[in-house]
């Protein structure tokens, strides 16, 4: 039998998100001295742009905005605008370091629609590449990533002017 590692996912799967404790709000109300170690790509006016620490593929980027909502109806027009804008920069970011086949863009409104995070919107940015989704993934319910977040924070953070 083969075992694959992932030890920095236990404090995750033992102990959740704990209730009033939101991730976006944390992280972007940290000292930007901590950046690189909360994989925190740019902090814009409206939106924070951050690696998914537990990433359905190399370089999931989410975005999401520096005010804590969940309610897509009510984000302001500029955070908005400026989310699109970042997205944009993720994608030719994406394109120059890894040459994906593909995205999926998408926003899970809703812990019924997925959303690990309900109570603050945010977009996932995931490249894509043709068969990436192979057997262990369908049968064996478990991802396989040849890359660790340091260094897919290395290879994009260039492309975000702080």
């Amino acid at each position: 039998m083969d075992y694959l590692w992932s030890p920095w996912r236990f404090h995750y799967v033992s102990e959740g998100v704990k209730s009033g404790d939101c991730v976006f709000c944390r992280v972007g109300g940290a000292e930007t001295s901590r950046d690189r170690e909360l994989k925190v790509l740019h902090r814009g006016r409206h939106n924070l742009v951050v690696l998914n620490i537990y990433p359905y593929n190399p370089g999931h980027i989410m975005i999401a905005p520096c005010a804590h909502m969940a309610d897509f109806c009510a984000l302001p027009v500029e955070t908005l605008a400026e989310m699109m804008e970042l997205s944009q920069t993720s994608i030719a970011a994406l394109e120059a370091s890894y040459h994906p086949h593909g995205y999926n863009l998408g926003l899970n409104l809703g812990a019924s629609a997925g959303a690990g995070v309900a109570d603050h919107l945010h977009l996932h940015i995931v490249p894509r590449w043709t068969g990436d989704a192979s057997f262990i993934t369908v049968l064996g319910e478990t991802r396989v990533l040849p890359e660790d977040l340091d260094t897919t924070y290395d290879k994009l953070a260039g492309f975000f002017q702080k």
